[in-house]
């Protein structure tokens, strides 16, 4: 049925994409995307350079089941090509010549610990058993509906087995320690919360589901041609839809007609009137920023619990680095130390942890021929913690010196291109909050009917869609988010 509700998306990654072609499907015609950077994509953006191409955020994705759906949902055609990652990624220890290639094949992966685990196979599928279990009892729950209080959703964790309950109260690393003896597969294991923001030291066990998602349920996949294809294809089916995108313009207030209905400003002063506003921009921040709530003051917004910041560096390198897999994780001996530490410290590491993205591994076409693209990740304390980055090119020519010697290759000697990103660049060019990568993190006080509703509170014509919004961070979050907005604006507008 065709809607005459004019429709605006404010902001234009994955959430924003996903949820235009869900509404354009379920009717809504007149449809614009409202972005501040100057091509879609939000994290999920892309880089070029001198032959050089870059994913600048995300490099891999779990959970493709949920691409599916949206295409499926909508009827078309997937047009994405995905390719399942084996192996999963590699892990280098300092020191430690020996590499760990983590693969979603137990059989390898038994061979690759057995040495320092015993009984390593029965303690991991005892391990993923349990998190397959909290998976799939809490999915429908915590992950895939909407609630309308933050009553509704306690009575709804009322449902779930109570023997999940130790997985409430215990720690990530305390689970695993119950489970595993050698350090190394404990570090490994954790490392799928570390990435995404968060220490096991202090993250509920019932994250562990994770590890469940990456080596049991679904892996790890790459998409061909880079992950940027996903935005392109999504944009490109958008544009055909007759949706409308306008670029480098940025909302940054608000009036209303009737106290209950808003209209959002741009940074040239100009109106953008509509029936409904989605906003893809961080759920939290947004109020505070943009609405002036005083539930998020910044000051507010500060107590709250946020995923570490991003510190990128984009390396064009001339010669092939053979010692050098799609994806690695180079990692100290200290991990406890360093992850109490860089939450909270404000000088630069030392020796950092860090992770590389090779997609000319798998894509040669992001490349010039001969050549390697490195995408270097080292998650960081955000702008409430370290707010001077006068030290960047410091901490970059760290990473590249440890690298090249882990692998045995002279990288500095060979960039071509080099680009750095600070958490000040991923705030001002993206507008996630003090830098933040993922946005609100997963505590239990910040996950489900915790988080900030897909609904505003105030205006009637507001939703939200995204990864500080329900259900959370990720590729695979933020569609599932797509779907549950588009939900709610159905049943409210109700075709």
């Amino acid at each position: 049925m065709y809607s005459e509700n004019k429709v605006v998306i404010i902001g234009s990654g994955l959430g924003a994409l996903s949820t235009a072609l869900r509404l354009h499907v379920a009717g809504y015609r007149d449809i614009s995307i409202i972005e501040k950077y100057h091509q879609a994509g939000g994290r999920l953006n892309e880089w070029k350079k001198d032959g050089y191409t870059f994913d600048m955020g995300p490099s891999f994705f779990s959970m493709s089941y949920e691409f599916k759906e949206l295409f499926e949902s909508c009827g078309i055609e997937n047009p994405i090509e995905i390719q399942k990652l084996d192996p999963l990624y590699t892990v280098n220890f300092e020191g430690e010549n020996r590499i760990f290639s983590i693969s979603s094949d137990f059989e390898k992966l038994k061979a690759e610990f057995e040495d320092l685990e015993p009984n390593f196979l029965e303690k991991l599928e005892k391990y993923l058993k349990s998190a397959g279990e909290i998976f799939h009892d809490t999915e429908k729950i915590v992950v895939k509906s909407n609630f309308d209080s933050k009553l509704d959703y306690i009575l709804a964790l009322a449902t779930v087995p109570l023997k999940h309950t130790p997985a409430l109260v215990r720690t990530m690393w305390t689970d695993l320690e119950k489970q595993f003896s050698s350090y190394e597969v404990k570090v490994i294991l954790s490392l799928v919360s570390f990435f995404l923001g968060a220490a096991p030291f202090n993250t509920p066990a019932v994250y562990k589901l994770l590890s469940y998602t990456e080596l049991k349920h679904d892996g790890y996949w790459n998409v061909k041609g880079g992950m940027y294809d996903i935005v392109r294809k999504l944009v490109a089916e958008l544009e055909k839809r007759g949706v409308k995108f306008y670029f480098n313009t940025e909302i940054v207030a608000v009036t209303n007609n009737n106290n209950q209905k808003a209209i959002f400003i741009d940074n040239t002063g100009k109106e953008w009137p509509a029936d409904i506003y989605v906003v893809n921009s961080d759920a939290a921040a947004f109020r505070g920023k943009v609405l002036g709530r005083k539930a998020y003051t910044e000051e507010k917004l500060d107590k709250m619990e946020w995923t570490l910041a991003p510190f990128t560096v984009y390396l064009g390198i001339k010669g092939k680095i053979p010692n050098l897999s799609h994806h690695s994780y180079f990692l100290g001996k200290n991990f406890l130390e360093y992850s109490n530490y860089i939450f909270s410290s404000s000088e630069t590491p030392r020796k950092p942890y860090y992770y590389v993205n090779v997609s000319s591994k798998s894509n040669p076409n992001c490349a010039p021929e001969g050549c390697e693209n490195l995408f270097i990740l080292c998650p960081v304390p955000d702008l409430r913690i370290k707010n001077n980055w006068d030290d960047a090119e410091e901490l970059s020519n760290i990473i590249i010196d440890d690298l090249g010697k882990r692998v045995n290759f002279d990288i500095a000697s060979n960039i071509e291109v080099k680009r750095i990103m600070t958490p000040v660049d991923w705030q001002n060019n993206f507008n996630l909050y003090k830098g933040s990568g993922l946005g609100l993190a997963h505590g239990l006080n910040q996950v489900g009917g915790f988080r900030p509703r897909n609904k505003d509170e105030e205006f009637s014509n507001v939703y939200y869609v995204g990864a500080s919004t329900i259900p959370g961070t990720g590729l695979p979050m933020v569609i599932i988010s797509s779907k549950l907005v588009v939900e709610r604006i159905n049943n409210d507008v109700r075709l």
